[in-house]
């Protein structure tokens, strides 16, 4: 099933890639694009939603926060965004920031661990 999306925010999901955070960066190019049991793609544009990371196979979303999202407003962003992409069928992945700069590798694991579990419980 493809996911709609709203076309007019694929420029920003573009500039997005193009600028993305260092643990962004990190989690992207130090794992995720390799990763070899499941495609991800990188600021995918979901309903008026950009997901930082999407992997089709697992229906996950994998989303890093910043200082940004400790904020009342941003809490509350947060959680419109993960009922509208539940709605759809998909799993919200939240790690902090500070995951990927101080246990890169656990957050990786973690992730890992997640997709094996829904893909063997896939049929």
């Amino acid at each position: 099933m493809s996911l709609k999306y709203n076309g007019s925010i694929i420029p920003l999901a573009k500039h997005l890639r193009k600028n993305a955070t260092p643990q962004e960066n990190r989690l992207w190019y130090d794992f995720l694009s390799r990763y070899p049991l499941a495609k991800f793609q990188r600021q995918k544009a979901i309903g008026n939603f950009i997901a930082d990371f999407y992997c089709h196979k697992a229906n996950l979303v994998v989303e890093l926060d910043g200082s940004q999202h400790n904020t009342e407003a941003g809490q509350q962003n947060d959680r419109i965004r993960t009922e509208f992409l539940e709605s759809r069928g998909l799993t919200v992945i939240r790690i902090p920031n500070a995951l990927i700069d101080r246990e890169f590798n656990r957050a990786c694991e973690f992730i890992d661990a997640f997709i094996k579990q829904k893909l063997q419980n896939t049929p």
